[in-house]
């Protein structure tokens, strides 16, 4: 017999649900639950542009958050003092913030040869479209042959 996500003997539930469930990983509940209210709180403090960033641990006083690269962490420095004066002003008693580069979840993999990368039709388009519409300057020319590469690539 094979799996179905429209069989209720597999339905998905929440997480909450899950470790309710379960009595052993119910134990595992409040601690869930106060992470993603840490995960809330950042995410009111930070500006938009750091969605990206998840709380990754907390331990000890020492929070870590998870960012997709270097040049996040960097900007994201500049943040540390003002997210944690709001952290401990909402009672979380943070001493340090450290950033971990994780990549994010969701995040297709893509090999090294393009393999999982799928451009639309219109983005090559525009890539061609492009590539003959820049003029062609010594300075200009290195982009302008990669991306008349990508484009016969692309259409094969």
């Amino acid at each position: 017999m094979g799996f179905s996500f429209t069989d209720r003997k597999y339905a998905p539930q929440e997480a909450t649900d899950f470790l309710r469930g379960n009595a052993r990983l119910a134990a595992l509940l409040p601690a869930v639950q106060r992470m993603a209210k840490l995960q809330r709180d950042c995410a009111e403090v930070l500006p938009t542009a750091f969605k990206s960033c998840e709380v990754f641990a907390f331990d000890g006083g020492e929070l870590t958050l998870a960012v997709p690269n270097t040049a996040v962490a960097a900007k994201l420095k500049q943040q540390v003092p003002k997210l944690q004066e709001t952290l401990n002003g909402k009672g979380w008693q943070i001493s340090n913030i450290r950033f971990r580069v994780q990549m994010p979840k969701g995040i297709a993999h893509v090999g090294p040869s393009g393999e999982g990368l799928k451009l639309p039709e219109t983005a090559v388009n525009s890539f061609d479209e492009l590539s003959q519409k820049l003029e062609p300057t010594a300075a200009n020319e290195p982009l302008i042959d990669a991306m008349r590469r990508l484009v016969a690539r692309r259409r094969g």
